[in-house]
């Protein structure tokens, strides 16, 4: 019983890392209906920054963490702005094909500026062990769920309570009757990058905390698996994108542990093979009709 209550508190631990990426995805996915296969290297390029000025100018805990979630809140929206904007009227393909090429792109500047050699994460929390009914807790792993559960219920109150966050939801639903209201669409698109990437470089940190390293495909895993949750719990659909998150981080979790760690990636590919075939919307996703 000790070792599922530690491999759960180690699900929620990771999944909610996936959560916050998963986020991304399905916030850009359910405005644009695209798929922003940059979003890993934006929680990579995160995951640097935090590294950046943990090491060499040895910030304090919230500089580290807020600052690079500011800065690749505007590299979102400087990437909306060059590489997808133009695109929106085009065929969903060559946004697709964008999105990659931007991916390969961002990968291949980090390997440039940071070179290949992976860099070493510091502890930029506070560590010490915490004892619950026999299960020993990392006050990391803590400190991680906490903030990830903190930044999602901001996430969603401002999109639920505030005139901004109702006029994302507008375009996400209708986009030319919400131009017809007067909802400036470029700007709320550009707002939706902007908080699509700060949480996916809130993730990358709290990633390349708990694994200790950073290198410049450190997006591309967990950005997979982060897609598979948003998926799985609907794409488009953020508490889809929390639920989705949480359900890869324990399934993971708990097949490393009581089945084995060569299966575990294998097993998270298996459920979106079965999510597509036989649950396309994702669990709170629901069927929609269009006439053609």
């Amino acid at each position: 019983m000790d070792l599922f209550l530690q491999q759960l508190i180690n699900g929620l631990n990771v999944g909610s890392i996936y959560a916050l990426i998963a986020i991304g995805y399905t916030m850009v996915y359910g405005i644009i209906k695209l798929i922003n296969f940059a979003h890993g290297e934006i929680m990579m390029f995160g995951a640097y920054f935090a590294f950046i000025f943990a090491t060499s100018f040895q910030m304090p805990i919230w500089a580290v963490l807020l600052i690079p979630m500011v800065i690749m809140a505007l590299a979102g929206v400087a990437v909306e702005f060059i590489a997808y904007r133009p695109l929106r009227d085009a065929p969903r393909l060559s946004a697709l094909i964008t999105a990659i090429g931007v991916s390969l792109f961002l990968q291949n500047l980090a390997l440039l500026i940071f070179k290949a050699d992976p860099k070493v994460m510091p502890k930029i929390f506070p560590e010490t062990m915490i004892s619950l009914g026999g299960v020993e807790i990392n006050s990391t792993t803590l400190v991680t769920i906490g903030l990830s559960l903190f930044f999602m219920v901001l996430l969603d109150l401002y999109i639920r309570k505030t005139k901004q966050g109702r006029a994302v939801r507008a375009v996400s639903e209708d986009k030319d009757a919400a131009i017809l209201m007067g909802i400036n669409v470029d700007r709320t698109i550009s707002l939706t990058f902007a908080m699509g990437s700060a949480l996916g470089a809130l993730g990358g940190i709290l990633y390349s905390v708990a694994y200790v390293q950073v290198f410049p495909t450190l997006g591309v895993m967990p950005g997979l698996k982060a897609f598979i949750a948003a998926v799985l719990g609907g794409i488009g659909i953020i508490p889809g994108a929390m639920l989705g998150g949480f359900i890869i981080g324990m399934v993971e979790t708990m097949t490393k542990a009581y089945i084995s760690t060569t299966w575990a990636d294998a097993i998270v590919y298996i459920i979106l093979i079965l999510v597509l075939l036989f649950k396309p919307t994702g669990i709170l996703g629901k069927n929609t009709r269009e006439k053609v």
